[in-house]
């Protein structure tokens, strides 16, 4: 990301780094209205003055006799002289008023509240983004604990009808019986207190019995009768209710008022008398019954006929007999509600009935999750977009407050001479206004974060990680691909490997790290491949080389934590700020690379894939200081990052420095951490420690291992001790950590390999060096070189044979009809345990 205001008002809540930019362009509009205030003061006062100056010649003139008489005296032409200027100095004041009425005032004016509507606009836009993300969010909560409550119900249930025919005389396989019923009559309480949605918008129970409450109060009740069924009490035509949506409920139109309509039908407040069906429709021929359960919400008191019957059976049969407690209502109410032949699931056993409500809550939660996902991308696009915009009107506000003092100045230096030493000084002072450095002082005392997206991923019960690719830990996914490096890095890596050549010229392949790529077309691609599989060449090749370069960058951002784990960014911080000066840069090294063995071997081996593609792109294509330089800023958000971003992290420079290291001296760090893997593991043969996890999710393993030592201690037959599956877990597992899987070419044997420096060579041949696991990777985001920017991505692909002559050169092993395949060969063995 730039380095800009789209770079630097983040925050974990999206809204903190917002409120903070918008309350400095808040700030920004009222002080164009201060600049406002004063000219038109400074207009009002020197028309004032104006006016003041041009009254003393009548008050002069009503004094009879004096002057007037003396016609030809001296002292009569100094004081019409005198007169005169007094005069023209009214009218030059009267000027400088109107000047600068025309010149600041009426321009700015209109220009000022121009920019607070774009301001405002774009606040108001970004809060109703934010507020539909903040809901969406708190839907994805409510799902997700309901299907882990259902999966904790089906689980229960299992647990039950194992333990129930183990020992039929125990009192403990007979005590689980009690819970089925208990947890049934939980599950009403627990909807009651859910919300309630009604139209577009979500309503808590308290906010609707206010509502509720509200409609019976105004909305008029009547009775209706309907042949043969009676008479129904608390009834209200379609017609009244929508008049009251639209009124009360800011429905805008008949079509949304009928659809909240339907909606209270649905929530069970209302139903549809003396019509077949149960649809709402804004018809005054049409009559809804407010239900019983609104009356017991609101606490009013529901309207009730007694049953009246005649002495005949005529009159019994008459439309006045019945009322709406009548016994063929009831009856009616009764076989409606008991109706077996409707019921979807008719033969449905409770242990059924739970799993399936529990997958239909996993897909409610999942569905919920890429909902959340999908709004989470366009509030970040949109947050982007109108942050870019909102930096160029800053700049645009803080230029015309330049051009208006300009204009000021001139307004009163092209009347008055005399005032320029007042003029000299507003044109001092307007040329100490500097925009940019406006902009960037803002910046540095105002930015929240930098950009860094907190991705909601679906959480399966069962901890699968099948779902999603992106947000996902490095570890869980790398084990889910089987590998040691995931599949996402290694097809990437390869698919740029093979693409270089495409590339006219060196700076056009280093170029495309440092390419400001808009965000909606990386999350196009993101979306493509966002599936927690493995997917096929052929979608990255609908896509320019930056976009998929900016993918894998954004990938790095949306891990958990950062590939250089922020537990040891203090490690790294006190590395760089203690051995600067203290010690040797060989003693450096080695702190680096013992604080790196800390590290899980998929973090190190991802980390040894982008140095090696990184280190080959820097020196094949011969990368001069500022290069480096450049891609390292890019790169440091995406290697480490502290756990909490602060005012003072935003301003260090360790993860530069580390990338830095880790340039320059790939072979010491990686080569002493695969000997050290490689001597640990041989000699001791032990298993790598694994924390141990509180997550729910091994619930299930620890509820399975449990029956296991409860039917170990009931067997009258003793376990044989043979720990044959045991240790041959752990030879498996040694084995594994024994072999590191990146194994990568020193840059001496690989300048052997090239031929020349002037461009970058991807070996095809045999004995070229071969890439284990590892592969090219890389991030973007320079912050303190510039990076060019722009909204289409400036790298046409172009076949490796129209290259140019001086490329075309240190590529002749790719023409080859007999080479290997083109490119850096990526192999990733399968993980053994």
């Amino acid at each position: 990301m730039t380095s800009g205001f789209a770079g630097s008002f983040w925050s974990s809540d999206y809204a903190g780094g917002l409120g903070v930019l918008f309350q400095k362009l808040q700030q920004g509009v009222q002080e164009n209205q201060q600049i406002l205030t004063i000219a038109r003061l400074r207009a009002d006062a020197e028309e004032a003055y104006g006016n003041s100056l041009a009254s003393i010649t009548p008050a002069t003139e009503r004094i009879s006799g004096g002057f007037g008489r003396d016609e030809g005296a001296s002292v009569r032409k100094a004081y019409e002289g005198v007169r005169t200027e007094m005069e023209v100095a009214a009218q030059n004041h009267r000027k400088i008023a109107s000047n600068i009425r025309e010149l600041v005032v009426n321009p700015f004016s209109r220009w000022a509240d121009q920019h607070a509507a774009r301001v405002q606009n774009s606040q108001d836009d970004l809060q109703a983004r934010i507020k539909l993300h903040d809901r969406q969010a708190d839907a994805v909560r409510k799902f997700r604990s309901q299907y882990y409550n259902k999966c904790r119900l089906v689980e229960d249930l299992e647990e039950e009808d194992k333990l129930a025919f183990q020992d039929p005389q125990s009192e403990v396989s007979q005590s689980p019986r009690v819970k089925v019923p208990t947890i049934k009559m939980s599950e009403p309480e627990e909807s009651d207190d859910d919300p309630i949605e009604l139209g577009d918008e979500t309503y808590q129970p308290e906010q609707v019995k206010k509502i509720l409450t509200h409609v019976l109060e105004t909305i008029k009740l009547q009775e209706v009768r309907v042949p043969i069924l009676g008479t129904y009490q608390n009834c209200s035509t379609g017609a009244d209710i929508t008049e009251y949506i639209q009124k009360h409920m800011a429905a805008t139109s008949v079509s949304y008022a009928e659809r909240i309509g339907q909606d209270l039908i649905s929530a069970g407040f209302l139903r549809l008398v003396g019509n077949v069906g149960n649809t709402f429709a804004n018809s005054s021929r049409m009559n809804y019954q407010w239900k019983s359960k609104v009356f017991q919400i609101t606490g009013i008191p529901e309207k009730k006929k007694g049953l009246e019957r005649s002495g005949t059976v005529m009159s019994t049969m008459s439309q006045d007999s019945f009322t709406v407690d009548s016994p063929v209502g009831a009856v009616q109410e009764l076989i409606s509600g008991w109706n077996p032949l409707n019921n979807p699931y008719p033969n449905e056993t409770p242990a059924e009935r739970l799993r399936r409500e529990a997958r239909e809550a996993d897909e409610r939660y999942k569905a919920a999750v890429k909902k959340l996902d999908s709004l989470r991308c366009n509030l970040e696009e949109a947050m982007i977009d109108h942050l870019k915009f909102m930096e160029r009107c800053e700049l645009d506000r803080l230029k015309a407050i330049k051009a208006v003092i300009l204009d000021f100045s001139g307004a009163i230096s092209n009347v008055i001479p005399s005032l320029q030493s007042t003029v000299d000084k507003m044109m001092l002072f307007q040329e100490t206004i500097q925009p940019l450095g406006d902009v960037r002082y803002l910046l540095e005392n105002y930015r929240t974060g930098p950009f860094h997206p907190k991705v909601v991923t679906y959480e399966n019960y069962y901890n699968s990680v099948d779902e999603q690719t992106f947000g996902v830990d490095l570890e869980a996914r790398a084990r889910s691909d089987r590998k040691r490096v995931p599949v996402i890095v290694t097809t990437i890596l390869t698919f740029l490997d093979n693409h270089y050549p495409d590339l006219e010229g060196d700076e056009a392949r280093r170029g495309i790290w440092l390419v400001d790529v808009p965000l909606a077309q990386t999350h196009s691609l993101r979306a493509a491949i966002n599936t927690g599989k493995t997917f096929p060449h052929e979608i990255l090749e609908k896509y320019d080389i930056p976009i998929v370069a900016s993918v894998l960058k954004l990938y790095l951002l949306e891990l958990p934590d950062s590939l250089v784990s922020s537990h040891v960014y203090e490690i790294v911080k006190t590395i760089y700020s203690t051995t600067a000066t203290e010690t040797s840069e060989e003693t450096r090294i080695s702190v680096i690379q013992s604080t790196l063995g800390q590290l899980r071997l998929a973090n190190i081996a991802t980390l040894d894939a982008i140095t090696t593609h990184f280190t080959r792109l820097i020196e094949l294509t011969s990368a001069d200081e500022t290069y480096v330089a450049a891609l390292a800023n890019t790169l440091a958000p995406c290697i480490l990052r502290p756990r909490v971003e602060s005012s003072l992290t935003m301003n260090e420079r360790y993860s530069y420095r580390l990338i830095r290291d880790l340039f320059a001296h790939k072979e010491a760090i990686f080569g002493e951490l695969k000997r050290a893997s490689t001597l640990t593991h041989s000699a001791s043969g032990a298993q790598r420690p694994r924390a141990i996890s509180t997550d729910e999710s091994n619930r299930r393993a620890n509820y399975e291992e449990r029956n296991r030592a409860i039917a170990a201690q009931r067997s009258p037959r003793a376990t044989s001790p043979a720990p044959g599956p045991r240790n041959g877990i752990a030879h498996r597992r040694d084995r594994s950590q024994t072999r590191f899987p990146v194994n990568t070419s020193s840059p001496t044997e690989r300048r052997g390999t090239v031929g020349s420096r002037n461009s970058l060579e991807v070996p095809g041949t045999a004995d070229s060096p071969v890439v284990d696991d590892k592969g090219l990777n890389g991030n973007s985001d320079a912050q303190e070189h510039p990076s060019p920017s722009s909204t289409r991505v400036p790298f046409p692909r172009k076949h490796a044979g129209s290259l140019a002559r001086s490329n075309r050169d240190s590529l002749s092993s790719m023409k080859g009809e007999d080479s290997g395949p083109r490119g850096v060969q990526l192999e990733d063995k399968p993980m053994d345990d």
